[in-house]
């Protein structure tokens, strides 16, 4: 794998030819990624895998017509026909006003912070083995687990290298490492599965496979004899492996791209109470070890802490430069993208920050509640804001997790959720987006 040094003048090398091809601005990208792993079911090896990929994007610009181009070489020996033919479709391309590279003067000019994002250990395949056969053995002791769909332990690296005309030129890398477990429960005309799974930067970091075994059998198990409940209003608690995707319809309603096109439910919501007071939603880009960290965004504007909800009130939309223009803003340093794609807002480490109750008192609170911990299909509307979507969970009684509960459908809408919504205080960071325990005082559950 190339140096941080070699990727980033790689990058600047493609750039280049694309000025020499007639570029009137250019940027690129370098991406190279490695991984293994190893999957194992009732005790016998089902899968090794070991890949690597290689890709290198050029977006480039005439005037304000651009074209992007992808290519699987990173070889310099094919850069200039990679940038001849960007040009030759950028002059073809219809204008785009709010086209072009993010603003010079907003560049990143200072070194990174090291986010300690390398873990440079490489687990022998043989000990990837022995750790998924240990979750999967750890899965499969649980009393009332009756068959495996398989355990998993994995590595990765990769190394992401961005270049502008602009004089930005910079590479990161991060490495990756995972274990997981899914397992079912109960008899044939009764059979539910469930699953756990984590992934890290560093291997020191991730969970004990047997502690990731167990807890997907006892999951599967817990879920066995569903109940359901009537039809009608209840308080819903939704736990942390669902509430995370509260954040996500959040995220998806504040992009440039949703305001400027006038597709979401919060365009008049910038400034205002769209949560409860207190309630802070925070995207935190230079977090050590986080799996979504980065010190530059996509476009090479350096990255910044920001409360995106501060206080229940909305403050910022998230915007890459094209969709900053079209509003009138300032871009807001949240670009992302794919090697051979164009830049796209999106957060990084974004967290809901935890309330003051636990969960057990969160839980108490109400006499009786749904706790949703599986969430199925899309069913939310990003114009009007209405949410519908299938769920399984637990009955909650006086603060008891009780039976199990499936085939239900829990409606509301998300402006109403937000603004009702309260946090326990059990958050964890786990993942890219993560969120406590939060319960919603109503919503409408239909039984199927």
């Amino acid at each position: 794998m190339l140096s941080e040094t070699q990727a980033a003048e790689r990058a600047a090398d493609l750039v280049r030819a694309a000025t020499k091809a007639g570029a009137t601005a250019a940027d690129a990208m370098i991406g190279i990624s490695r991984s293994s792993g190893i999957s194992v079911r009732l005790g016998a090896i089902e899968d090794i895998d070991h890949s690597e990929g290689f890709e290198v994007g050029l977006r480039l610009f005439v005037g304000q017509r651009s074209a992007t181009v992808s290519s699987a070489s990173i070889d310099p020996a094919g850069f200039a026909e990679l940038a001849e033919r960007a040009h030759a479709m950028a002059v073809e391309a219809p204008e785009d006003p709010y086209a072009g590279l993010a603003d010079p003067d907003l560049l990143g000019r200072d070194s990174a912070p090291d986010l300690d994002l390398v873990d440079d250990s490489a687990p022998a395949l043989s000990l990837l083995e022995q750790r998924a056969r240990s979750a999967e053995e750890a899965a499969r002791a649980v009393a009332g687990v009756t068959n495996s769909n398989g355990a998993s332990a994995g590595l990765g690296q990769s190394l992401v290298a961005l270049a502008t005309s602009a004089g930005f030129a910079h590479a990161t890398r991060g490495s990756q490492h995972s274990i997981s477990a899914s397992v079912v429960a109960g008899e044939a005309g009764s059979l539910q599965r469930d699953y756990a799974a984590h992934s890290t930067r560093h291997f020191a970091d991730l969970d004990d496979p047997e502690q990731i075994g167990r807890l997907a059998g006892e999951r599967a198990v817990a879920r066995l004899d569903p109940v359901r409940p009537p039809s009608g209003t209840c308080p819903i608690i939704f736990d942390p492996r669902v509430a995370s995707t509260l954040l996500g319809h959040l995220v998806a309603a504040i992009t440039g791209s949703a305001i400027a096109r006038k597709t979401s439910f919060l365009l008049d919501a910038l400034g205002t109470q769209l949560f409860a007071p207190g309630i802070i939603v925070r995207d935190d880009p230079l977090r050590r070890r986080g799996l979504r960290s980065r010190a530059f965004d996509g476009e090479g504007l350096p990255c910044r802490p920001l409360d995106i909800v501060a206080d229940g009130i909305l403050t910022s939309w998230l915007a890459a430069s094209a969709d900053a223009r079209q509003l009138g803003i300032r871009p807001t340093g949240h670009a992302g993208r794919s090697v051979g794609g164009s830049p796209g807002a999106g957060p990084s480490n974004l967290m809901l920050m935890p309330g003051a109750k636990s969960r057990e008192d969160l839980l108490a609170s109400v006499p009786r509640a749904i706790l949703v911990t599986e969430l199925i299909g899309q069913g939310v509307n990003p114009v009007t804001g209405d949410y519908s979507r299938g769920a399984a969970g637990f009955l909650v009684e006086n603060g008891k997790v009780g039976a199990a509960v499936a085939e239900i459908t829990i409606a509301g809408n998300l402006k109403d959720m937000f603004r009702s919504l309260e946090p326990a205080s059990d958050l964890e960071l786990r993942r890219g987006m993560d969120a406590p325990t939060l319960l919603i005082p109503e919503m409408t559950v239909a039984s199927a």
